[in-house]
């Protein structure tokens, strides 16, 4: 059988044809590739021809089409469906990809073709994109090592081969105590749940042929910690959260997070640079620790008082139903709905027949299509999973993406949500359309019902569908700086900044209709649910914000030789409230740990966070939140450019300055709004 991820692709859109990919046919294919993209590679760095922009940036930017053709339908399967086969393919990939890129960035005869290029660059007479495409080649072969000689440049290979085994062996050991772990619900255990609880418990025990069950996936086992009386239950399911990825045994993560500590502090020695942090930020926004360090301790300190406030509350009720002990993690949750409900009246049970995904789907294209202009069309396609759907994306008529929602939980899925794209949109070397995915983990409804989001879900499926737009409005040259290729704690903006969107009572009042009678959501429901959107907000923000300064700890200095042990100290030192729990402690803190992609940067969603208040108010300013003007320097200044320009210039065009941190505390309800 022919293999089709080594011949021309016939497919709409130009969709990896995954019904016809066998995971037999990723190995195979992906050696193939790896030898034409080094062919490729050599004859770039062994042109006989001087350097110029097109025989070596060019050139190097175009090559490679093989192996993106191999990886991206892998990678799309490897975190949404992933298989004992799947999972196998990956260990063996991520070493043998890691020295393939190491061997091209220690390749001196093509660094030093670029680096001639660079040094003589203001005499190329390269236009802004081209210039900006040098840089960050450039660039990226300096911090990949390629300046590194001997004994200094293998070791270097050395360690980001060993970093790629370990971060897809974090991935995949989580997974795995996701997976196995699940807690059996008798009858009198679904006495006091909500319908919708014990939908999700039931599903998820279907999936597995067995009865009702928690399972750690966050869609299950939130609202069981949320509505569960049943304290005892509650503990139990909480425990085993919490202790993901430190179980004991072969999926424990706590050594491979030293390692990779360890590992990173000497990579960012090779290069120069003090400690990881200090590498990893040098390219980012924030540019050093100590701002990123200034940003969470302003937050911290205000976000811990009302918490404080709040845990004082909720403590009393707990002695109210008979509990004498200190209030604990595995309470919060629960005493947080239950003084939710009294003080704003707003009822997750009832709220959530309002929230129907299909219509939440349909909010999201709608505010796209008001602002934008971009029209969504449901197409039939071969997906890589029965539950994907498609939509082809079109403005004034023309081809713009192709979106795929792939939104259910399942058991061979990673949790959390996320956007990735299995083709970024370029004009240059090659015209193509991005092809984006959003991938969500809500509980899937009984066949024949509609699925039900709560209000979290919700705003989880706007944040993921900016990121969406983020990749589908982008319009630039070079596919290097498309989309989301932008500096990470600039590339939640767009989607922080799309959460607004779903706190527009016009949308809510158009799209929250009820499930059974199609009625919009009553106003007192709306005014209740728009009131309580800062309700809890010292339990999130702690939660965060330990999260990051952890992770910026980690990296900020030695590695530790005790993770837990530092993890621990950082807490204390903070006097992190007892029964609240890193949102992310280490050994599940897959932002950081599955590889570096958030190392250090954890901090990034509140850096972005200052700046979407801020953008958001561009809208209030201008009278609308559909105001075409500013829906149009959106656009134009922020969501087209990708990483073509520096981030902060790019901030700068849209809105004229930058905000400091009141707008996002505003925000947050930790000071009051003038």
């Amino acid at each position: 059988m022919t293999n089709p991820l080594l011949s021309d692709w016939d497919t709409p859109f130009g969709l990896p044809p995954f019904d016809r990919i066998r995971d037999e046919d990723y190995a195979p294919a992906l050696d193939i590739a790896l030898a034409e993209h080094a062919t490729e590679i050599a004859a770039i760095a062994g042109d006989p021809e001087p350097a110029s922009f097109d025989n070596t940036i060019r050139a190097y930017e175009a090559s490679g089409d093989g192996l993106e053709k191999v990886l991206a339908p892998f990678y799309a399967l490897a975190g949404a469906d992933s298989t004992p086969a799947r999972e196998a393919l990956q260990r063996d990939f991520s070493p043998k990809l890691a020295a393939h890129f190491s061997d091209i960035h220690a390749n001196k005869a093509l660094f030093a073709r670029i680096s001639s290029l660079w040094d003589g660059r203001d005499d190329l007479g390269l236009d802004e994109d081209d210039a900006r495409l040098l840089y960050l080649i450039h660039r990226g072969f300096v911090r990949a090592g390629a300046a590194l000689d001997g004994e200094e440049a293998a070791r270097m290979k050395a360690i980001m081969g060993r970093l790629a085994q370990l971060g897809t062996q974090f991935t995949q050991n989580l997974l795995a105590d996701e997976r196995d772990w699940f807690m059996d619900l008798g009858d009198e255990d679904l006495t006091g749940l909500p319908g919708f609880v014990v939908n999700a418990a039931r599903a998820a025990g279907a999936e597995r042929d067995t009865g009702p069950i928690v399972t750690l996936s966050r869609s299950v086992i939130t609202p069981f910690l949320q509505f569960s009386p049943n304290r005892a239950l509650r503990e139990k399911a909480f425990s085993a959260w919490a202790a993901r990825g430190e179980m004991g045994g072969e999926t424990d993560n706590r050594a491979i997070v030293a390692e990779t500590l360890a590992l990173r502090e000497e990579r960012a020695r090779l290069l120069g640079y003090e400690n990881f942090a200090a590498f990893k930020l040098e390219t980012e926004m924030a540019g050093t620790p100590d701002k990123v360090r200034d940003l969470l301790t302003a937050v911290w300190t205000p976000a811990r008082a009302a918490a404080m406030e709040d845990q004082a509350a909720m403590q009393q009720m707990l002695a109210e139903d008979g509990f004498n002990g200190a209030f604990k993690p595995w309470d919060w949750r629960y005493y947080a709905e239950k003084r939710r409900k009294a003080l704003h009246d707003v009822d997750e049970a009832a709220l959530k027949p309002y929230l129907q995904l299909d219509r939440m789907i349909e909010a999201a294209f709608d505010c796209a299509n008001r602002l934008f202009g971009l029209q969504f069309a449901p197409v039939t396609l071969a997906g890589y999973h029965p539950d994907c759907r498609h939509w082809e994306v079109t403005r004034d008529g023309r081809h713009v993406a192709l979106f795929i929602g792939d939104y259910f939980a399942r058991g061979s899925k990673r949790s959390g949500a996320w956007c990735s794209a299995i083709r970024s949109q370029s004009h240059q070397p090659k015209e193509q359309a991005p092809i984006v995915i959003n991938v969500c983990n809500f509980s899937k409804p009984a066949p024949g019902e509609a699925a039900l989001l709560s209000y979290d879900d919700a705003r989880t499926l706007f944040h993921e569908f900016g990121h969406a737009l983020h990749q589908m409005l982008s319009d630039v040259k070079w596919e290097r700086v498309s989309g989301t290729s932008v500096s990470r704690d600039f590339v939640e903006l767009p989607s922080q900044l799309y959460e607004h969107w779903l706190e527009v009572p016009e949308v809510l009042q158009t799209y929250a209709t009820h499930v059974d009678t199609g009625a919009a959501m009553p106003q007192e429901m709306l005014d209740k649910v728009l009131g309580a959107a800062t309700f809890d907000m010292g339990f999130s923000t702690v939660e965060y914000v330990a999260s990051a300064l952890v992770d910026l700890e980690f990296h900020d200095g030695p590695a530790p030789k005790d993770p837990m042990a530092r993890q621990a100290e950082i807490l204390a030192g903070l006097g992190m409230p007892e029964a609240i729990t890193m949102r992310h402690a280490t050994p599940h803190f897959a932002h950081v740990f599955s590889g570096d992609g958030y190392s250090s940067g954890y901090y990034s969603y509140m850096w972005s966070e200052v700046m979407d208040a801020d953008a958001f108010e561009a809208f209030t300013e201008a009278g609308s939140a559909f105001d075409p003007v500013t829906a149009k320097a959106l656009e134009d200044n922020i969501l087209s450019r990708g990483g073509s320009v520096e981030a902060e210039a790019l901030y700068l065009r849209f809105r004229g300055r930058m905000p400091g941190v009141e707008a996002l505390l505003k925000g947050r309800g930790l000071i009051a709004a003038e």
